[in-house]
């Protein structure tokens, strides 16, 4: 069996340094009250977090976790790529904010973190699919909260998440037995891949990262999908309440290239041609019980 563990975390670490070429970097640097993109279109679900303390699932670089820190929380970073931490240290002290990093996987987080809990599980966009099982990262994110402390998820729609190869046109091993798939400017999308959680991953090799920035070294990756009811279910399992649920027609990158348009004021894109057919992302917010210890 495929080390999902070890192709992903060498496809997030040639990432990395790429990334942190990016514009966002500057601009959180430059300004010290700035926050990303990201974090701001999440800011009126997510609530006040000052003085709270925060683990951020997934942090890869950092620019999101920075943006946590200076709306006053206290934030701790979950990254499995050294690479990615490596850089998130660095940010964090040209801003000269206070920020733990802690190199795990989502799964093993609970005991890197040496049991600790939190007021707030804070996992941002595009990191569910990463994931093999939505409901051990739902029993994670449970062991990980303090009574009474909340959850927030922002991440693609799992619609999006199967539509992604029609449009980009990617190649990958496991694709023999499905149809033909056109490339970019293909005029109507089709739902290609699974929607649901399969045992096996699908399997890409992209050789560039957002949009073309640079070539990356390591450009196998695994992904999985989970349904919009798979995640929710598993939340409720895991012993968390939901207390909101809410689908956007935007997400913060472009995911179908050719048929998607920016929103320059937020950074989000969406669908050129009626964007209210296609649920781009979500955004999940649930509850840890005072009741379960």
């Amino acid at each position: 069996m495929v080390d999902y563990l070890a192709v992903n975390r060498a496809n997030w670490d040639s990432r990395a340094e790429i990334h942190a070429a990016g514009s966002m970097v500057d601009e959180l640097l430059t300004d010290p009250a700035a926050i990303s993109r990201v974090v701001a279109f999440d800011r009126p679900r997510l609530g006040d977090i000052a003085g709270c303390d925060v683990v951020h699932l997934q942090c890869h670089i950092g620019t999101d976790t920075l943006s946590l820190a200076r709306l006053g929380a206290r934030v701790t970073g979950v990254d499995l790529s050294p690479a990615s931490l490596a850089v998130a240290r660095g940010i964090a002290a040209q801003a000269e904010v206070a920020i733990e990093y802690v190199e795990s996987d989502v799964y093993r987080a609970p005991t890197a973190l040496g049991g600790r809990r939190f007021d707030v599980v804070y996992t941002g966009i595009g990191a569910l699919c990463w994931l093999p099982s939505i409901r051990r990262w739902a029993e994670t994110v449970a062991a990980l909260l303090r009574p009474g402390g909340r959850l927030f998820v922002r991440d693609g729609h799992p619609v999006l998440n199967s539509l992604i190869g029609v449009i980009v046109g990617e190649e990958h091993p496991d694709r023999a037995q499905q149809p033909a798939i056109s490339g970019p400017g293909a005029a109507t999308p089709a739902l290609e891949l699974p929607y649901f959680e399969q045992p096996n991953p699908v399997m890409w090799r992209e050789e560039s990262t957002y949009g073309g920035e640079g070539r990356v070294t390591s450009p196998e990756s695994l992904e999985w999908n989970h349904g919009l009811g798979e995640i929710v279910t598993a939340v409720l399992d895991a012993g968390l309440e939901l207390t909101s649920l809410t689908e956007h027609d935007s997400v913060p990158w472009d995911a179908l290239p050719g048929l998607m348009v920016l929103d320059s004021a937020t950074g989000e894109y969406r669908l050129r041609d009626r964007p209210e057919r296609l649920p781009a992302s979500f955004t999940l917010t649930a509850r840890r019980e005072h009741g379960h210890a």
